[in-house]
């Protein structure tokens, strides 16, 4: 739920109209498309195979309608849903599009306890709480998940919460390849800034751990999508990011 020096929440990638989410069509061997839902416009995620129509929706937090309304335009089949932590933001789709798509819902451990107490993240928003629904597998660090002709391997990234991921696929993903190396972030790491961490369960000195052991250690020309605002990369954010300065 946010970055630890907010700016305003903009689109991923720049959109193509103003009723079209943002589709990067850079490499005809991937479909990105990434959609801006929900009262604090988490960034949800839909990556496919052109060719498989196989598709993972990442962070689907509210909206589904326009999720499915996006994957029945681009002829997609929902194969796995992945939830990057358990903010109330990030995960009030996950019953909906699970019910609608029959998709697994993956997670990782650590979260579930925040997951199950839906009642209490939104009382914080004083919204109503989402449904909840199954987590079919726990994620852990070093899970290669795959579907189509791609992978993405699960970094175990805690700190804005304990069971945070973020999901990497290199350039040379499965059996294609893409432009640049892919990171989803979820709210980790933003363009600036970095995930807030006075939240349940959050923590500066693991959040720093995370960025500087896990994040930092990939390529420069790593695209970064981050959980809100805009698209960077890790050579960006390495130079520029004041939570990532030396000293």
């Amino acid at each position: 739920m946010g970055a630890a020096n907010p700016d305003s929440s903009d689109a991923i990638i720049q959109f193509m109209s103003d009723s079209l989410p943002a589709l990067s069509a850079a490499n005809e061997g991937l479909i990105h498309i990434t959609i801006p839902v929900g009262m604090l416009q988490c960034n949800c995620s839909i990556i496919a195979d052109p060719i498989t129509r196989e598709a993972m929706v990442v962070d689907p937090g509210d909206e589904v309608t326009r999720i499915l309304d996006l994957v029945g335009r681009h002829k997609l089949t929902v194969n796995v849903i992945v939830s990057t932590h358990a903010h109330i933001d990030h995960v009030g789709g996950l019953s909906k599009l699970h019910r609608y798509t029959g998709a697994p819902v993956l997670m990782h451990r650590d979260d579930l306890p925040l997951y199950q107490a839906m009642d209490m993240q939104a009382s914080f928003l004083g919204v109503h709480p989402p449904e909840l629904t199954d987590i079919d597998q726990l994620l852990k660090e070093g899970d290669v998940l795959r579907w189509g002709s791609f992978e993405a391997h699960v970094l175990h990234t805690p700190g804005h919460t304990p069971g945070s991921v973020s999901l990497y696929l290199p350039h040379d993903t499965g059996k294609v390849a893409a432009p640049a190396p892919q990171l989803f972030s979820g709210d980790t790491l933003f363009a600036g800034s970095i995930g807030r961490t006075d939240l349940w369960g959050g923590s500066m000195d693991q959040i720093m751990n995370s960025l500087r052991t896990k994040l930092m250690g990939l390529p420069d020309a790593t695209i970064v999508h981050p959980g809100h605002g805009p698209v960077t990369t890790i050579g960006k954010e390495r130079e520029l990011n004041p939570f990532l300065q030396p000293g």
